[in-house]
């Protein structure tokens, strides 16, 4: 009973609607209704500005370290702390308190391996920074970077086990899992890539033409 009302927990975490609970509250706008009508971070950004896009990220991101944690926590050592990340990961793209419509998923995955393997938290985002600055796109170098993350939980315990010390098969099927899902709730960014009209951040090698 103690681990469902934790899971519940988790779940319950997730789906704190950072981006809609922001901008609702200090700057009197629904992120849904502008710009790509996503209420995660990247909309955040792109709606209300850099510092509220900094905080919704940092929420995100702790929803799933928090989430992840748990277990720890409250010493529960019968369950995969991972299954906990997952369900925060649930809660942000289905979140009960938003109507089930939610981001993406990248940010509050990213916080369930920093709860996870801190190391390979810090390595996977440096992957994801190096994607952002050679690709301008947050949602392809959110998609790339899933794929390269997902990879490396084969050969990063071979070549790196200071990383991540031994090969985790449930993190490698949790995270080709999340991958897909990335690839699907970024159906019309890849569009918009596609077309040549995806938004791009202005750094990196393929800066937007002013």
């Amino acid at each position: 009973m103690k681990i469902i009302i934790l899971l519940v927990t988790a779940y319950l975490l997730g789906s704190i609607p950072s981006g809609v609970w922001i901008g609702k509250l200090f700057f009197k706008k629904d992120i849904r209704q502008f710009g790509s009508g996503n209420s995660g971070t990247t909309n955040t950004f792109r709606v209300l500005g850099k510092k509220a896009g900094i905080i919704v990220l940092l929420m995100d991101i702790l929803k799933g370290t928090l989430a992840t944690s748990l277990p720890v926590i409250f010493h529960i050592t019968t369950i995969n702390p991972l299954w906990f990340g997952v369900c925060a990961i649930l809660g942000h793209t289905f979140p009960i308190f938003a109507g089930f419509k939610g981001g993406k998923a990248v940010a509050t995955s990213a916080g369930m391996l920093l709860g996870y393997q801190p190391l390979f938290f810090i390595y996977s985002t440096v992957l994801f920074l190096i994607c952002l600055f050679i690709t301008s796109m947050v949602s392809l170098a959110s998609m790339i970077a899933a794929v390269l993350i997902t990879l490396s939980t084969f050969f990063i315990p071979y070549i790196a086990p200071m990383i991540l010390e031994k090969q985790d098969w449930l993190l490698t099927i949790i995270a080709i899992c999340v991958t897909t899902f990335i690839f699907y709730r970024h159906k019309d960014n890849i569009k918009r890539i596609k077309n040549g009209t995806e938004n791009k951040v202005p750094f990196g090698l393929n800066k937007p033409k002013k």
